[in-house]
């Protein structure tokens, strides 16, 4: 900005509601040709518009799913083609949300964009998420549903069946992302998931890649690897478990030359740094050329496996994005994957910076 586009952003940032008027008289120039510096600075994305609100910066976007969890932990062993007694849980979930409540938590300035019903659901979902995210890009929709999410849990906490109703994503446009590209251009990271249809994944890729934000995909699952763009140039981390590795990739894999492969074959797609996650087998990195396999963390009393994935990828990216080595936030997204598999909710309650930090010190 030169001088007298300093002095305006000065003002605005002082008093955003000033009439263009009251702003011209202050700094000694016409309206007009305050007018027209006002407009250049709203091209250029230094204000959002009137009351011209300042762009948050260097904040993280997660694009994608937020619903509604509910969890049926089966009490005895399951048996199918019948009643099973079961305790009931309720929480908010969706990958792109539950990335976005770790990542603030963690103490990351961090922004949802997504689509809610205006429903009990989506009131629950935003109660509960305001504290750990701006909320101001969520779309609520008066016409359809809040996605949900339902999953049955056998005696040992694994995942016997789930079933989701997420049709309210395919509201997620390129449409809806465009209206916010001032916001999301200032981005220090973006993140999504694949509850965006093919056609947003697309556009996100593209439009990050052409402004050099890192850019990262979360398939969210294998039946999900449909919304795929149609290459993985401009991605910086691309971060799958095995399924959903083995249907992209249209390959089994059942060792460790195989995930190598994978990882290689991802690589030459464009992407950048690939994260193959193994559950119980730890993660495979594929970095700067270097493929590198870590162990899981050795976790007792597993209670539940819902949201350990996306502990994972929220821990390893708050370390990337705060300049820990690649090494480093690998072990910090084990880490708060071990320590979610111990808890009962999708996202732990005590999760902190701190917190995190103690944990690795162990």
């Amino acid at each position: 900005m030169n001088e007298k586009e300093k002095l305006v952003f000065q003002l605005i940032q002082e008093n955003p509601y000033l009439s263009q008027q009251e702003m011209a008289e202050q700094l000694g120039m016409s309206r007009s040709a305050l007018a027209n510096m006002i407009s250049t600075l709203i091209k250029r994305g230094e204000i959002i518009g009137r009351a011209y609100v300042l762009p948050e910066k260097n904040q993280i976007i997660a694009i994608g799913g937020a619903n509604v969890d509910r969890k049926f932990s089966i009490v005895g062993n399951v048996q199918l083609g019948t009643s099973n007694p079961a305790k009931v849980s309720e929480s908010v979930g969706g990958v792109a949300r539950n990335i976005a409540e770790n990542l603030g938590r963690l103490g990351n300035r961090i922004s949802l964009l997504t689509t809610i019903g205006d429903d009990h659901d989506g009131v629950l979902i935003e109660q509960h998420s305001k504290a750990y995210m701006n909320f101001e890009l969520v779309d609520k929709l008066k016409d359809e549903k809040t996605g949900s999410y339902t999953a049955i849990l056998d005696q040992h906490g694994e995942l016997v069946i789930a079933m989701a109703n997420m049709s309210i994503y395919n509201q997620l446009s390129p449409e809806l992302l465009k209206k916010h590209e001032v916001i999301l251009q200032k981005a220090s990271c973006i993140v999504i998931d694949l509850n965006c249809p093919a056609e947003t994944v697309q556009y996100a890729k593209d439009f990050a890649s052409q402004r050099n934000i890192p850019f990262v995909i979360v398939p969210v699952s294998s039946p999900k690897m449909v919304h795929m763009p149609t290459d993985l140039n401009g991605v910086s981390y691309f971060i799958c478990n095995r399924d959903e590795a083995e249907t992209y990739l249209n390959m089994e894999l059942t060792s460790f030359s195989q995930y190598e492969k994978a990882i290689q074959q991802l690589h030459l797609k464009g992407a950048k740094s690939v994260l193959l996650t193994l559950g119980e087998n730890g993660v495979m990195v594929g970095h700067e050329e270097k493929i590198t396999h870590y162990k899981a963390m050795r976790t007792s009393q597993i209670v539940d496996v819902t949201g350990a994935g996306d502990a994972f990828v929220s821990a390893f990216l708050h370390g990337v994005l705060n300049n820990e080595s690649i090494e480093e936030a690998v072990k910090l997204g084990l880490i708060s994957a071990s320590k979610t598999l111990q808890s009962d909710k999708t996202v732990r309650m005590d999760l902190t910076k701190q917190n995190l930090s103690e944990w690795r010190n162990l």
